[in-house]
């Protein structure tokens, strides 16, 4: 039998998002071998890997467990396929902003998943936590990035010039923001 997830909180129109476990870990280490969508999500080249130190840094995020102020979910579809990761992170409780990173592993990409967990996530963001305002950001040539951040509704607020490094050249990053309001008033309650 399969729960009903019909008046879940944290189900969307075609993902849902569940705790990391430290089964993840595999999928993510096959993703973490896509070296060039690592890049254009300003992680660089990251130092090599293995089945064994994903499942340790799992095991720091799992259940949902907020390390140094960042909390990890897994993006899984409605029939439970793991297809990437969300995070909640930058929390600044004094002036009511919060972050986000997320990704969605290449064979999944452009069916909407991205979208459709960010908007669970700006909803707890803005409606559970009394956040007032979401700050982003993406490297300039990240076309898919700026895209989703726009069907958002966020507003590009500016551009830091060089401001990140990989294969061998700096990047600008363009910045960012959606407001509670502005959530709001796209009707997204």
């Amino acid at each position: 039998m399969h729960p009903d997830y019909s008046n879940y909180f944290w189900q969307g129109e075609v993902i849902r998002l569940r705790p990391v476990r430290v089964e993840d870990a595999k999928r993510n280490f096959l993703a973490s071998l896509d070296s060039p969508s690592r890049q254009v999500l300003q992680l660089g080249i990251e130092l090599p890997s293995s089945p064994e130190l994903e499942e340790k840094a799992m095991e720091k995020y799992a259940d949902c467990k907020g390390v140094n102020g960042t909390i990890v979910f897994a993006i899984e579809t409605h029939d439970g396929e793991f297809v990437g990761g969300l995070s909640l992170h930058s929390l600044d409780e004094k002036n009511g902003h919060f972050s986000f990173g997320v990704i969605v592993h290449r064979d999944h990409w452009s069916c909407g998943y991205a979208e459709d967990a960010v908007r669970i996530l700006l909803r707890y963001g803005f409606h559970e936590r009394r956040f007032q305002k979401c700050n982003s950001a993406c490297i300039a040539d990240n076309n898919a990035s700026i895209r989703l951040h726009q069907k958002l509704g966020f507003k590009q607020e500016g551009r830091r010039r060089q401001q990140v490094f990989f294969n061998g050249i700096y990047h600008d990053e363009v910045l960012f923001g959606l407001t509670r309001d502005e959530f709001d008033a796209q009707g997204q309650q």
